[in-house]
């Protein structure tokens, strides 16, 4: 469609921009008296609202975004009010933010307007600590209907000129910006315009200065009610909702940086067990293939009775190598909330905050991947004595684990502490429970979930270096610790038929063999144990493990020098908790039947398995297998599946031709990325993860 296509192109040739918004509230900010900090912020806040221009392209549909500042303002920006701001960011501390879904419940069923009459009701009654909280959050709220107002306006002045046929989508434009968020909606477009339109506001986060990552809720269970209501009532057809929800989509590009992950979900089960799958459900899925661009991170939650339709659909998107949807275990995720605490209800209703990390939808504050912390590194570290045994060896590496984890939530529970005391987000805080009924912003503790979550990568770089080590050191007695030790840290130099002997020789961890495999469920179980151990600043602040990279595995693995399990010094680390790249022998089954050896559950902070398959090889039967490999995943209690299906050549075309390919994606470590736009030692660690043949 031209539409698409014409806003597709736009989106690819640009990058998104929130410097128009942190240049107009820090103008305000650094102007302002000596006042307290929730009324700062609540007068910079609506300024900024007010200050900000409305954008809207020509064919767009569904509005809100933020474009680059002009140059007179860019240049003050990054002369004056940048380093300014920056030095305000500094105080408010590290950590986390946005990675959540929000309650959209308000927006579609209370609008601003009656989320602000709520607020005058707590104002009425509240203790009077909390009376700046309140006001601040309603200033803000006020802002939001200001900037709608404005995009209502500018939709008029563009209907004035405009051909008759985009006047009139231009004047339906500004009818509904008048009347959502403001007011909750009726129509399918109307829920449309209000969950885009607020995220977009919530998305500016003055005091952490970068793109946040807001998902937007299963989009099959929130818009299907005024998908229903409107077909019934003859007002909506299929094919124009289906170009709402794709422009839905091509939005999220236009606020969200490129090289992370921000969608929705669809599917799952509610609460009584019953499968979500419905138009909406295949849908969101069509979007991916409408659109086919980095965003939206589309999640299929796979549960027992989905539809052999949406099943086929999804597998079909992934054998044309969309990268989406990722495949999650419903049953073994909503077991992990639950093991944490999260009562049943809620547990039904969560999301993937941004690759693979889990939440509670509407009522989170988790700081995912928490740091991030190399595994491989730890074994080097402990590679500085002999050991008696294997035993010994490993014990000692489970001691520095442990210690590691605890420095790290150390580190984690001040920054969080030094946030409480210097930043807030009052408007997020609107729609995250319990915030409002608590009078406290979700930087102090207001979110019912207070979850930290640590990423621990390269474990099965680890699985395999320690089974290299027993079998070398102690079985085969070739080695020392320190001779082992010596030759990784001169990257294998004149070694290298040992290398090979410990790639080809050594069983590793992706080839079904329980002996290596069962490494993996030592290590998960150790760390799950030890982050129980520790709770975390604010109620329900639990340490919550999770097995994903992100793009941290390139990072870590320039860092890291050679390793015992033979990877070369520099090379990227496992891209995720399935096998280290390349080392697949014995197909795609034995590689998720050694992936599924250890339980996943308790790993909500997010678990990523990668599969590559080669597109030359796809034949009449591909889609079935593919699906067949997901049911047998997910049946064996996986977590989270992504596919991606490409052959090298094509990679190797785009290295040299990048221009040509600027469209090209692939699944890295939990999201998806423009292939030509990753760094190069990552382009080759996705070239050389096995490629399977189906």
């Amino acid at each position: 469609m031209e539409r698409i296509e014409a806003l597709r192109q736009e989106v690819l040739k640009d990058r998104t921009h929130t410097e128009e918004f942190f240049y107009y509230f820090f103008q305000k900010y650094f102007q302002l008296p000596d006042i307290s900090e929730e009324e700062r912020y609540a007068q910079s806040f609506y300024y900024a609202m007010e200050c900000l221009p409305p954008h809207i392209s020509e064919g767009e549909l569904v509005v809100g975004k933020c474009l680059a500042l002009p140059e007179d303002k860019n240049t003050e920006w990054e002369t004056e009010l940048g380093p300014k701001a920056l030095e305000r960011k500094a105080i408010n501390g590290g950590g986390q933010h946005s990675h959540m879904s929000i309650d959209y419940s308000v927006v579609l069923h209370l609008g601003i307007n009656g989320l602000i009459a709520r607020i005058d009701e707590y104002l009425a009654t509240c203790e009077e600590s909390k009376i700046p909280f309140y006001r601040c959050c309603k200033r803000c709220l006020e802002a939001v209907l200001l900037l709608s107002d404005k995009y209502a306006e500018a939709a008029l002045a563009l209907s004035e000129t405009a051909a008759p046929k985009r006047k009139a989508e231009l004047l339906e434009i500004a009818r509904i910006c008048k009347k959502v968020p403001a007011q909750a909606p009726d129509t399918f477009y109307e829920a449309v315009q209000a969950i885009n339109f607020v995220t977009y506001c919530v998305s500016f986060n003055p005091f952490k200065l970068c793109d946040q990552i807001f998902m937007l809720d299963h989009i099959d269970r929130i818009l299907l009610p005024f998908y229903e209501k409107d077909r019934k009532e003859g007002i909506l057809t299929k094919e124009f909702a289906q170009l709402l929800l794709d422009c839905m989509g091509i939005a999220i590009n236009t606020r969200v940086c490129k090289g992370v992950a921000c969608g929705y979900m669809v599917g799952g089960t509610d609460e009584n067990g019953k499968v979500i799958d419905n138009e909406l459900t295949r849908m969101g899925l069509q979007v991916i293939d409408d659109i086919r661009l980095v965003y939206p991170s589309v999640g299929l939650c796979y549960a027992e009775g989905i539809s052999d339709e949406t099943l086929t659909l999804a597998c079909s998107l992934l054998a044309k190598g969309r990268t989406h949807p990722a495949i999650f275990g419903d049953e073994v995720i909503i077991k992990g909330l639950k093991s944490y605490g999260v009562p049943h209800k809620l547990a039904h209703n969560y999301i993937h905050s941004a690759c693979v990390e889990i939440t509670p939808v509407g009522a989170s504050n988790a700081w995912v991947a928490s740091p991030y912390t190399n595994m491989p590194q730890l074994l080097l570290d402990i590679m500085d004595r002999e050991y008696a045994s294997f035993d010994d060896l490993l014990s000692a590496y489970f001691a520095h684990l442990d210690q590691r984890i605890k420095k790290n939530w150390e580190a984690e529970n001040l920054a969080r502490k030094t946030r409480g005391e210097h930043s807030m987000i009052p408007l997020l805080s609107c729609f995250v429970n319990d915030c409002l009924e608590r009078g406290l912003d979700i930087e102090k503790g207001g979110a019912i979930y207070n979850w930290i979550m640590p990423s621990f990568i390269g474990v099965a770089n680890v699985v395999d270096a320690l089974y290299a080590i027993k079998t070398l050191v102690f079985e085969e007695k070739k080695l020392t610790i320190s001779e082992y030790k010596n030759i990784v840290d001169h990257n294998f130099e004149g070694n290298e038929a040992l290398r090979q002997y410990i790639l080809n020789r050594i069983d590793k961890y992706g080839n079904d063999i329980d002996e290596i495999d069962n490494y993996v469920s030592l290590i998960t179980k150790h760390l799950v144990a030890e982050c129980e151990k520790y709770q975390c600043l604010f109620s329900n602040g639990q340490l919550i493990p999770s097995l994903f990279c992100w793009e941290n595995h390139e990072r870590f693995g320039r860092a890291t020098t050679a390793t015992p399990d033979g990877r070369p010094a520099g090379f990227p680390l496992g891209d995720g908790s399935g096998p280290c790249q390349g080392r697949e022998m014995n197909g795609p089954t034995a590689s998720i039947l050694s992936s599924t050896k250890w339980d996943h559950s308790r790993f909500i902070g997010g678990v990523a398995v990668n599969l590559k398959f080669s597109k030359q090889a796809l034949g009449a039967n591909s889609v079935e297998t593919i699906k067949n490999l997901v049911k047998t995943y997910i049946a064996r209690g996986g977590f989270e599946v992504q596919i991606n299906v490409i052959d090298n050549e094509t990679l190797r075309k785009a290295q040299q031709n990048p221009d040509e390919y600027k469209d090209l994606l692939v699944r890295i470590g939990g999201y998806s990325d423009y292939f030509v736009r990753i760094p190069q030692p990552m382009q080759e660690e996705v070239i050389l993860r096995t490629s399977h043949h189906v």
